[in-house]
């Protein structure tokens, strides 16, 4: 029976990758994202065999209204 990382290794590599509607033309800050089974997947799209941010069933739609309650700003709340 396979581990619970390795399925989660195989669904990440046959994932549909898509970029988000808010990145740049340019191609300098293009963030890609997958829907798994029970996560999101994030990642640098210029780094794509890269690391991958993964977050929990729920956990990006909180992230999002975060960022949409704070007029889609990011950089400068940092």
């Amino acid at each position: 029976m396979p581990s619970t990382q390795h399925h989660r290794a195989d669904e990440l590599e046959s994932a549909h990758w898509f970029k988000s509607s808010h990145s740049g033309g340019q191609g300098l800050e293009c963030v890609e994202i997958a829907f798994l089974t029970d996560q999101t997947a994030v990642r640098d799209s210029k780094g794509a065999g890269g690391p991958v941010l993964r977050f929990p069933a729920g956990a990006w739609e909180t992230f999002l209204g975060g960022v949409k309650a704070h007029g889609g700003r990011g950089r400068e709340l940092c």
